[in-house]
């Protein structure tokens, strides 16, 4: 998988992945928060690495069935051929690239109350055992991404909290950070402009967001 590289280089040791999670470009509210963000980070910390992992520029692997077989013939210590083995190869490819960063920056629209898709896919993708979490029956689950800090911007057209319920509920915000937590990321800041499109002070919200995100940029 390859991520877009910021010009910058890596003197001071950390890594920035910003994951992108609409396909709106740069009219896209979330990323334009983000990258209000990312433009603080980068003065803070000029030698940092940054780079994008575009959701709906580059192809995430199929983990279907044949990647499926092949994590199994692996697991128990047989050899992954064809197809399978193809696909398993990109699954632990995609992963490798996730953990190699220990900064992480979500921009998250809300797409039917909940998340993109395309960020479905990636979880399902990243999320196997032994990489990003391990299991035991009497513990239960161990998320692996430690040292990790995340920042997550949510953002929703119609939805904000405390309007009435025809105008939508929150699955986007539990859902994603919990599978942050999940995955080990307690260290998890985040950002929401709600209601963007309908609220009489939509422009003042955008305002205090990006304000928002610049000082957490310049701390992250």
């Amino acid at each position: 998988m390859t991520a877009t590289t910021k010009p910058s280089g890596s003197a001071d040791g950390r890594r920035l992945l910003h994951i992108a999670a609409s396909p709106m470009g740069e009219r896209s509210q979330s990323r334009a928060v983000a990258e209000t963000l990312l433009t603080a980070y980068r003065r803070a910390r000029p030698g940092a690495t940054t780079d994008v992992l575009d959701l709906w520029r580059e192809p995430l692997p199929e983990f279907g069935a044949a990647a499926v077989e092949a994590k199994r013939a692996e697991a128990s210590g047989g050899q992954a051929d064809g197809e399978g083995a193809v696909a398993w190869k990109e699954v632990r490819r995609t992963f490798e690239h996730f953990d190699s960063y220990d900064r992480y920056v979500f921009s998250v629209p809300m797409w039917n109350f909940g998340i993109p898709y395309v960020l479905k896919h990636f979880i399902d993708v990243v999320s196997q055992a032994h990489m990003l979490f391990s299991f035991d029956r009497r513990s239960g689950y161990t998320g692996l991404l430690k040292g990790k800090k995340a920042v997550v911007v949510y953002t929703s057209s119609v939805y904000g909290p405390g309007m009435p319920p025809a105008f939508g509920d929150d699955h986007q915000t539990p859902a994603f950070d919990g599978w942050l937590r999940w995955a080990g990321v307690t260290d998890i800041s985040t950002i929401q402009l709600r209601a963007h499109q309908i609220a009489e002070d939509a422009d003042r919200r955008r305002r205090d967001a990006h304000a928002e995100a610049q000082e957490l940029g310049a701390a992250f």
